[in-house]
């Protein structure tokens, strides 16, 4: 969806037909930059509305007991649900998986990068899941052993084990792991909410964008002060 958006080619070729236009003309660089800018601040409207137009998915909620982080479709990297199991806190923060080209359609989220925390209030260091959450699976990725985290700002220390590859670990012990998940309640049905999370979030974020680089160029001054 966001693709067809902004990939408008009519935009890119009369951008370039102004500047042929120009160049060749007064030389006058001023002229130049105020059509170009005033092309811009017109196309960035333009899907500014069109993006604000599109009819958003409908509202799905968390498997319950988990719950919606507050704030969290503001921020970058914080965590989008927590829910509390006894003395543990598990904590969830999603992402997007890299276009995976054909494997996924223009209007789609068909895979999730979701990253599991769980903490306990006596433990300075908290188990951590990679994993892959699909429409109808989830698959871990990695287990380790991290310092408690708000976020998803991580940074690795080279010289600390984290442990061995999942892939190394024997079939046996990867079930047990993934049911150690599924007791949590982390599994595929969680997929719907995020998928719609995620829309909203991309959503408000272009918006946003649309937003900040219009008001930018709007209060550029180059091209009235050039002579």
């Amino acid at each position: 969806m966001w693709r067809r958006v902004i990939g408008n080619v009519a935009v890119r070729r009369q951008l370039h037909r102004a500047l042929s236009s120009k160049s060749g003309g007064s030389g006058k660089s001023g002229n130049v930059s105020a059509a170009v800018d005033s092309m811009l601040l017109r196309s960035l409207k333009e899907h500014y509305l069109e993006v604000s137009k599109m009819t958003p998915p409908p509202k799905v909620s968390p498997p319950s007991p988990f719950e919606i982080v507050k704030g969290s479709l503001e921020g970058t990297t914080s965590a989008v649900l927590k829910k509390s199991v006894g003395n543990e806190e598990i904590s969830l923060f999603v992402m997007r998986l890299a276009h995976g080209g054909d494997e996924e359609d223009d209007d789609g989220i068909n895979q999730l990068f979701l990253h599991v925390a769980v903490s306990k209030p006596n433990q300075a260091d908290s188990l951590h899941f990679l994993c892959g959450l699909y429409p109808d699976a989830l698959g871990i990725h990695s287990v380790s052993m991290r310092p408690k985290l708000e976020d998803l700002e991580m940074s690795d220390d080279p010289t600390q084990y984290t442990g061995p590859s999942f892939e190394e670990l024997d079939e046996k012990m990867r079930d047990v792991f993934h049911g150690y998940l599924e007791e949590r309640g982390v599994n595929e049905s969680l997929f719907p909410f995020l998928q719609a999370w995620l829309y909203v979030k991309d959503h408000r974020n272009l918006l946003r964008w649309f937003k900040s680089v219009g008001t930018f160029v709007h209060e550029n001054p180059s091209a009235e002060n050039t002579a």
